[in-house]
């Protein structure tokens, strides 16, 4: 059935692309047998409007059986989602993000500007460089970032910009403002950035350099990717400021102190030693 609709998270309508399946499976480490067996299964499955959630979830499904490991990567868009609801746990992910190409960081800080003061969610710094970076979570992947969120940022960008290059050794460093979302920018919202110079990350922007691609380049998983966890389970290791599997890997005394069931320890480390200890895979 190639000539199916399916219905997208925006609720708009496209034809059923096989290849964008078999791409994304093949990209969370399934073998070729598997990718097979699983793209069989959903083209009976197809339906006339089918939600592209339910292929996702059906797909997501089959792969656990064969395999935790890559059904943990196939599930990283939503473990992103699951890092919310309140936003700070991607806060977190972000420094730790750009502490992977050499920035130090610091999340939650309060920042003065020429006018007034400012709540800033990360501020990286590199040699002469500094970010200052807002996060914009959203806990639907139909929501996006639209141009009011750059140009709202952009002034307090340059508010903050006034005040730092006036103060004593900052005249000749760069400062840059970045916004980072873990959903996507409208298009509108991507031009005005890059005429002003502001930054911008979302899942899949810049091309080949988006969240999805740092992700495995780093080795960034977050623990909400592990299907050996329960809901309650990510609830517990967030509010524990636990928020990667490569914290469960350097020490797994981590979920004893974030109150996880002890008889099920083990089996989550393994789960999240699979995932650390191989990076032979392209998201």
């Amino acid at each position: 059935m190639t000539n199916v609709h399916v219905t997208k998270a925006s609720g708009e309508l496209e034809p059923f692309d096989e290849t964008k399946l078999r791409r994304s499976l093949k990209n969370a480490g399934a073998s070729e047998t598997v990718i097979n067996s699983i793209a069989h299964s959903i083209r009976d499955k197809l339906v006339e409007e089918i939600s592209t959630q339910k292929i996702y979830r059906e797909a997501f499904r089959l792969l656990r059986a064969e395999s935790q490991r890559a059904a943990g990567r196939y599930k990283l868009k939503e473990a992103i989602f699951e890092l919310g609801p309140t936003g700070f746990p991607f806060e977190q992910f972000v420094g730790e993000l750009l502490a992977g190409f050499g920035y130090s960081t610091e999340v939650g800080v309060s920042v003065k500007g020429d006018c007034v003061q400012h709540e800033i969610d990360v501020i990286a710094q590199k040699e002469n460089e500094y970010l200052l970076v807002e996060c914009k979570f959203h806990n639907k992947k139909e929501n996006r970032c639209n141009i009011q969120v750059p140009l709202y940022i952009q002034s307090r960008f340059l508010d903050i910009k006034r005040n730092w290059t006036s103060l004593p050794g900052h005249e000749n460093k760069i400062h840059k403002g970045m916004v980072v979302t873990n959903t996507r920018f409208t298009s509108d919202a991507e031009t005005y950035a890059e005429c002003v110079g502001l930054e911008l990350l979302s899942w899949d922007y810049p091309e080949n350099n988006g969240i999805r691609d740092l992700i495995g380049r780093l080795g960034l998983h977050p623990v909400t990717c592990l299907s050996t966890l329960t809901d309650g389970d990510k609830e517990k290791l967030l509010d524990s400021k636990v928020i990667f599997c490569k914290q469960i890997c350097r020490n797994k005394r981590v979920l004893n102190e974030a109150g996880i069931d002890e008889r099920r320890i083990n089996r989550i480390a393994k789960e999240a030693n699979e995932v650390c200890n191989s990076n032979s895979y392209k998201l």
